[in-house]
């Protein structure tokens, strides 16, 4: 069982085109503020970044927005954040995010959601942390993703098992549960010499 207080979201600067994604990371921010958890988040105003943040302050709850410096011109930031960190580069940024967190949740999102997805999963795969990540799966969002990773692990690009690595469900409540209920999958070093298996 792990003990989460404090949760990173990666989601979109868009809503997407299906309302169904800002309805979830609303959904997604009440479930924080029930069960006390605090957001760690991008620290914008706009997007499904917005709707969830809103959300968690709106129901009382504690939101660290975390920041580059270079995007304090051009990015709206969200307003009453608990707390507003600018760093130096986007690197610094996503170092930070994970430090301060516990667990992860990516919600719908585009690149910048992805890159941040997957450099999180990696470096669970290498051991650098064991904290739980998931996908609020919103209206199949995730599917394809999935699918990408299981022809990975079909193709032996990817340690079956390792997919064991993200939970994905399209209800806030049971991921959250999932991440709480997370175990490592086994047999991790095995991608460090895959001959040898």
């Amino acid at each position: 069982m792990h003990s989460l207080k404090y949760i990173c979201v990666f989601c979109g600067s868009s809503r997407g085109i299906r309302p169904e994604y800002a309805e979830a990371a609303r959904a997604l921010g009440r479930a924080f503020v029930r069960r006390g958890l605090g957001l760690v988040y991008g620290g914008s105003n706009v997007g499904l970044m917005g709707a969830v943040s809103s959300t968690v302050l709106e129901d009382g709850g504690e939101v660290i927005g975390i920041m580059p410096e270079f995007m304090r011109a051009f990015e709206p930031r969200a307003d009453r954040l608990s707390r507003l960190i600018f760093t130096e580069t986007m690197h610094v940024r996503k170092a930070k995010m994970a430090e301060m967190s516990d667990a992860f949740v990516a919600l719908p999102g585009g690149f910048g959601t992805l890159e941040e997805l997957f450099e999180i999963i990696t470096h669970a795969q290498i051991r650098q942390h064991q904290k739980p990540i998931g996908l609020l799966n919103v209206a199949g969002y995730y599917d394809p993703l999935l699918a990408l990773i299981g022809h990975a692990v079909t193709e032996g690009f990817v340690v079956n098992g390792h997919q064991a690595l993200v939970s994905s469900s399209p209800d806030p409540d049971h991921l959250l549960d999932m991440l709480e209920s997370y175990q490592s999958p086994d047999g991790l070093e095995r991608w460090m010499n895959p001959a040898e298996h």
